[in-house]
């Protein structure tokens, strides 16, 4: 796994906790997944050809919709750019991402961080 995105010791702390209670049994292992996620997502990859040593990708693809829908990564983003000392508006660069035909229905699900009220775009 030393050649495949692994988040760091110090990030992992920094995220932490914003990350849902775990009931009853425990979660696969936070940091391989949120790699694999952040994997994924940076390399515009379908999760069926995310890499084996991150998890099986149904587990990937899994967490990222529950806690997306649970708003988990929203508060990270919020937390980070706040410690950062930065505005609290959360930009994305698009020419990075690869939109799909299903892109679309995933704005109607809730699976995107909520755009601010002040200045959505037109």
């Amino acid at each position: 796994m030393s050649d495949l995105f692994l988040l760091s010791a110090a990030q992992m702390k920094r995220i932490e906790p914003y990350f849902p209670l775990s009931h009853g049994v425990p979660r696969v292992d936070d940091r391989r997944i949120l790699s694999g996620i952040v994997y994924v997502i940076r390399n515009g990859l379908q999760w069926k050809d995310a890499p084996k040593a991150y998890s099986p990708h149904k587990t990937l693809y899994n967490r990222f919709i529950r806690w997306s829908r649970l708003g988990v990564f929203d508060r990270i983003f919020t937390a980070l750019t706040e410690q950062a000392g930065r505005s609290k508006r959360l930009m994305i660069d698009t020419t990075h991402l690869k939109a799909r035909r299903t892109a679309a229905s995933l704005l109607k699900k809730g699976i995107f961080p909520a755009i601010s009220d002040g200045h959505k775009a037109d």
